[in-house]
């Protein structure tokens, strides 16, 4: 019974406070009552973007540390306390291509040892203390690129090699060409360490197009398109060749949607 009253008394009491509430804020002036509401996210901070994370997870990659940099001009450089580069554009020579092998092609890279050093660069990755995520145009095309890595050294560079992308600061996308870049300088305490293997190597995979309509929520299918993975880890990462896998993937992605037009329009001759 004596629960109940209790009860019963804290009901009434926020009646009363909701009561003076509105009373108080009925004498507030005009211009205090248009203000809009506060869609600041709680919680978020350079590094810490829910839109970018999501879209992270989507590409393999799970930012434990929360440090995660989206790159995508001059300026991310300087929030995410990295170094500006000497040059900008910053010409690059691409290694030899024997140097990065495509997988499945050939003997020297089977799609069973891809995927077994994918999970392992994507996994140590995510337990990275930073991750640093340049993006951009392969140059000369409109081939969009993101780069994952927690080489500090590493992004300022391939942030000034690429072309310069639009962006949607609130809608990431994932990009035709994803490269995985793990520097190993992590100590085998941390968990944070492929002991010292050294891999490249990159492939070329179809994939069904589609997207969520916003509004309705339904699936709309685009056909099929191309995607490329580019991996790579050692305690130096070469960027030549990851300039390398850039200008293949880029050659092989546009072949494909060469093919796939005219193969379409083939059919509807």
């Amino acid at each position: 019974m004596r629960s109940t009253s209790i009860l019963a008394f804290r009901r009434i009491l926020a009646t009363e406070r909701l009561s003076a509430t509105k009373r108080s804020f009925a004498t507030l002036p005009d211009s205090v009552k248009r203000v809009n509401q506060a869609d600041v996210i709680p919680n978020e901070y350079p590094g810490q973007n829910y839109a970018f994370n999501w879209q992270l997870n989507a590409d393999g990659v799970t930012p434990i540390k929360k440090a995660s940099f989206r790159i995508t001009k001059p300026l991310d450089l300087k929030i995410a306390g990295l170094e500006q580069p000497a040059t900008r554009p910053l010409m690059i020579k691409a290694a030899p291509t024997t140097s990065m092998p495509e997988a499945g092609v050939s003997d020297a890279l089977t799609f069973d040892k891809f995927d077994e050093m994918s999970q392992s660069i994507r996994d140590v990755l995510s337990l990275s203390n930073k991750l640093y995520c340049p993006e951009g145009h392969v140059p000369k095309t409109r081939i969009g690129v993101r780069i994952i890595t927690n080489s500090s050294t590493l992004a300022p560079d391939l942030n000034a090699y690429l072309e310069r992308a639009p962006v949607s600061a609130t809608k990431p996308t994932s990009q035709p060409i994803t490269v995985y870049a793990f520097e190993d300088t992590e100590t085998e305490d941390s968990g944070t360490t492929l002991h010292g293997e050294v891999f490249y190597g990159y492939a070329v995979e179809e994939v069904e197009d589609f997207h969520w309509d916003e509004e309705t929520g339904d699936r709309i299918d685009n056909g099929m398109k191309s995607v490329a993975s580019v991996l790579t880890c050692g305690k130096t990462l070469n960027i030549n060749n990851i300039v390398t896998a850039l200008e293949l993937c880029s050659v092989a992605l546009e072949a494909d949607a060469k093919e796939r037009q005219q193969s379409s329009q083939q059919a509807s001759a």
